[in-house]
């Protein structure tokens, strides 16, 4: 059978750069509700900034473990 495509380098590499979509909008996501419902009520920004940095972080961490499973699973 003939080979169509050879596959050489690194595939890990496009794995993270895939990975890195979803928390990428994750925090854009996070930020834009934080960002409506402080327009909606001025007066719990305090409590809801809180939250939107615990889901900034949490997104980031996602894109952290992205980085790392292509080192840890490839050969």
């Amino acid at each position: 059978m003939d080979v169509l495509a050879e596959l050489t380098g690194s595939i890990g590499s496009v794995g993270y750069g895939l990975a890195a979509i979803g928390p990428g909008i994750g925090v854009g996501i996070v930020w834009a509700a934080y960002i409506q419902a402080t327009a909606r009520q001025p007066e719990s920004a305090g409590l809801t900034r809180t939250y939107a940095f615990l889901g900034a972080a949490l997104s980031e961490a996602l894109a952290l473990i992205g980085l790392v499973v292509p080192f840890i699973f490839g050969q």
